[in-house]
């Protein structure tokens, strides 16, 4: 004799019994059970960037600020030209902010990925950006940076 397990049909969703052979159970178990779960079970598990976004926002973490081919007006109100400069070869390395930075960008190609999972920031020459205190990073330099800055 063989034990009796649930199955779902696939053509009707309904449960049904069947009989199995004792040496099956195992695996007609595991079946059974897994076709009995919703599809969402089996999905992979959230990559670690994206839930450490989810909880970069649930925290209230400032994100990167971008503003793309920024207008020369809105620079001078800010007074960027008159803000120091540096700048650095292409190369990686992680920074921290111990407190915010504005920078305007002369030249160069950049990404910086925050480590704690805030959504990575990519700008470049003419772009303004203002980092969040508080957040560590790695700067990927593509192209030679050169840029205005002021902290705080």
């Amino acid at each position: 004799g063989g034990d009796k397990f649930m199955h779902r049909n696939t053509r009707d969703g309904h449960l049904k019994m069947v009989a199995c052979p004792r040496a099956t159970s195992v695996v007609v178990v595991v079946a059974v059970i897994a076709a009995a779960l919703p599809a969402a079970a089996f999905r992979p598990p959230v990559p670690p960037q994206r839930l450490a976004r989810v909880v970069a926002a649930a925290t209230g973490a400032e994100e990167i600020e971008v503003v793309r081919q920024a207008e020369r007006a809105f620079l001078e109100q800010k007074g960027v030209f008159e803000w120091g400069t540096w700048g650095c070869e292409a190369s990686t390395f992680p920074w921290s902010y111990a407190e915010a930075e504005q920078c305007y960008l002369l030249d160069g190609d950049v990404t910086v990925t925050p480590s704690d999972g805030r959504a990575p920031a990519t700008f470049g020459k003419g772009d303004f950006v203002r980092f969040p205190a508080g957040m560590s990073c790695v700067w990927e330099v593509r192209k030679p940076v050169r840029k205005h800055f002021l902290f705080g």
